[in-house]
């Protein structure tokens, strides 16, 4: 029997940031044949995306209502905001599943103790910290065993 896989669906997905993670984020998701917009506040960091790169690059605050209305947040199927600043972040996340009903929002986190105010408005988060600190560990464990 020959096993047909359903074809995926693009979605379309708004990635707030464009540093490094937003940008390999953007070209991941792009080769996926998935529908992006980056924002960023800067014009410059667009050049961290592939020339490949098949989304469209805005440059505006996403903070702000008109630019995420222009971008046709309700219409998205995922928000991630990986800016450099926690607040903006959980702010951008906060707009996107209340004001907005987007149903996958996700927000880089950079200090793991504010992780507690993410997950009581049922915000999913991303920290480099904590998962660095993970691999480590497991990195630790396996020298470990090896010896």
């Amino acid at each position: 029997m020959i096993k047909v896989e359903k074809a995926k669906k693009p979605g379309y997905t708004i990635i707030i940031g464009c540093g490094r993670l937003g940008a390999n984020l953007a070209n991941a998701l792009s080769d996926e044949n998935d529908n992006i917009l980056i924002m960023d506040t800067s014009k410059d960091s667009f050049k961290r995306l592939s020339s490949g790169f098949g989304g469209l690059q805005v440059v505006a605050d996403g903070t702000d209502f008109d630019a995420l209305e222009d971008a046709m947040i309700s219409k998205a199927s995922a928000v991630i905001a990986v800016t450099n600043n926690d607040n903006t972040n959980i702010m951008i996340a906060q707009i996107a599943k209340y004001k907005y009903n987007v149903e996958r929002v996700i927000a880089r986190l950079y200090d793991p103790e504010r992780e507690y105010v993410y997950k009581e408005f049922g915000i999913d988060t991303i920290c480099p910290a904590l998962l660095s600190a993970q691999e480590i560990d497991k990195l630790l464990d396996i020298n470990e065993q090896l010896k």
